[in-house]
């Protein structure tokens, strides 16, 4: 096949550059037995970005993610940055791609594997076979929204602001996003805000309602207040099929949702643009755990999350379902097979490291192969 595929690979800091290694050996096993090719870029970004360049993120780096057809992104952050000020701190290599490139739809799936059943603090009845999807808001809300800033008052105190702002556009492109998963999945949504005690939130509600009784009257809708929608993914996660929210909630639940799985370092996430009149969008893939300064370095991450990152990557950007399904199940037997990383380790499996973990998904994908 011909590579008309172009990927940005943005490894970024800590143990970034580790486990996107293992998804580079994946793309080149791709590249031998499935004849899919990829024109690769690869840049820097974060704390990486900051020692070389002076910035998190330069202007060229955002020009060449508007160019890709997907930008696969590692972490960025460590303690090595923390002293830099607020505006050159690495994180805002990912907010700014996300503001650059439009990237509002944030999908994190919170999906417990079989073979990590055991691996979650819960019991095993509460989330065995739980599959979750949180469809996050990326774009607006208070990360965005202004007045922002820290300013001295008269009396010599200090006042931090942030603002929460929604539009009637930003609501329902997201909610739309979430309603055609739903469509797909079991036709259950859950829209969760602070309609209680918020204007942003009563927006919220009144847009998605509007929305889906004109657009998905097919849809199940209901809405759930951010705080009792944390006690109820503790309490019966089952329950929930998509819940769509705004950026703070969204960045919150879904850190929560994933540690019902066992381990931030087995979830992946998508971050979505519009798709324009050519059908094309701007997307950006990554795992949700952060840089691990404490173990980078050292051959101990989980390069699950990069993986199937990429899978996702494969389904959303290039319609590739059944070869993100393939890689998909390789991770699945991998795990069953009783391999584990530090992060998922359980009595009885084999702790491995970073580079043994992504060897064994290439050999089982060999197996599926053959």
């Amino acid at each position: 096949m011909a590579s008309n595929k172009n990927l940005l690979m943005l490894p970024g800091d800590g143990i970034g550059p580790e486990v996107m290694h293992e998804v580079k050996r994946l793309i080149d096993w791709m590249d031998r037995r499935r004849h899919v090719s990829f024109n690769i870029t690869e840049d820097l970004v974060g704390g990486a970005a900051i020692d070389a360049r002076g910035t998190p993120i330069t202007d060229a780096t955002v020009a060449a993610a508007k160019s890709a057809d997907a930008v696969l992104f590692g972490a960025v952050g460590g303690p090595q940055w923390d002293n830099h000020g607020f505006n050159k701190r690495p994180e805002l290599a990912i907010l700014t791609l996300r503001r650059e490139l439009g990237l509002f739809a944030n999908l994190r799936p919170a999906i417990v594997l079989d073979p990590l059943v055991n691996a979650s603090t819960l019991k095993p009845e509460v989330v065995k076979g739980l599959d979750i999807m949180i469809v996050r808001e990326a774009t607006g809300g208070i990360y965005f929204g202004e007045p922002r800033g820290i300013e001295t008052l008269q009396d010599g105190q200090q006042r931090g602001v942030n603002t929460e702002v929604y539009t009637t556009h930003e609501i329902e492109r997201v909610a739309r996003v979430a309603f055609e998963l739903a469509a797909k999945r079991q036709n259950r949504l859950c829209s969760v805000e602070k309609a209680n005690v918020m204007e942003s939130g009563l927006l919220w509600r009144q847009v998605v309602t509007a929305l889906g009784q004109r657009e998905y009257p097919n849809v199940e809708l209901s809405h759930m207040y951010a705080d009792n929608c944390a006690m109820q993914l503790v309490r019966n996660p089952r329950q929930f099929d998509v819940i769509v929210t705004g950026n703070l909630f969204g960045d919150l639940l879904s850190d929560l949702a994933s540690m019902l799985t066992g381990s931030l370092g087995m979830l992946p996430s998508a971050t979505l643009g519009a798709v324009d009149s050519s059908g094309r969008r701007h997307a950006l893939y990554e795992p949700i755990h952060g840089s691990a300064p404490d173990i980078a370095g050292k051959g101990q991450a989980n390069p699950l999350a990069q993986i199937l990152s990429f899978a996702m990557l494969l389904r959303y950007s290039f319609d590739m379902d059944e070869d993100a399904k393939l890689i998909e199940r390789a991770c699945t037997n991998v795990l069953a097979s009783g391999l584990r990383t530090a992060d998922v380790m359980a009595a009885g499996c084999a702790k491995v490291g970073t580079h043994v973990m992504g060897e064994a998904v290439i050999r089982e994908l060999d197996k599926q192969a053959a």
